[in-house]
């Protein structure tokens, strides 16, 4: 089955510019859909508002971290179909174990070039 290059792609990170790199690795890959919060409460309003097949969250961010949004995504049988991908700078072993536990479906660690964000996703959402 062939990936939708127009999924509603969420990302979530508190540092814009990080927000803005990863959307444009996004758009260098073909995707076209693509928006980006701040915080793990406005994602979760996002969420809310319209499906998204895919969200990217950073782990460190105040006042909710991307582990605790992933907890509330999962938490929510809304979302039990929407893929979830955790960026950091720090690959901790205890929060990968975590997230896996969570059910995150990948992980890439900051900071980190197009082709690997391209072999992350596929490993998330298929090959494209």
């Amino acid at each position: 089955m062939a990936v939708d290059m127009a999924m509603p792609i969420l990302i979530v990170d508190d540092y814009r510019t990080m927000s803005r790199i990863v959307a444009t690795q996004l758009g260098q890959l073909g995707f076209t859909s693509i928006e980006a919060v701040e915080d793990g409460e406005a994602a979760l309003d996002r969420l809310h508002a319209g499906p998204y097949g895919l969200v990217i969250a950073d782990w460190n961010m105040e006042p909710m971290s991307g582990y605790a949004l992933l907890l509330e995504v999962r938490a929510n049988p809304a979302f039990a179909q929407t893929r979830f991908m955790m960026m950091t700078a720090d690959s901790n072993a205890d929060n990968v174990v975590a997230a896996n536990a969570a059910g995150v479906n990948g992980f890439i660690v900051k900071p980190f070039a197009t082709p690997t964000l391209k072999i992350k996703l596929e490993a998330v959402i298929g090959k494209f």
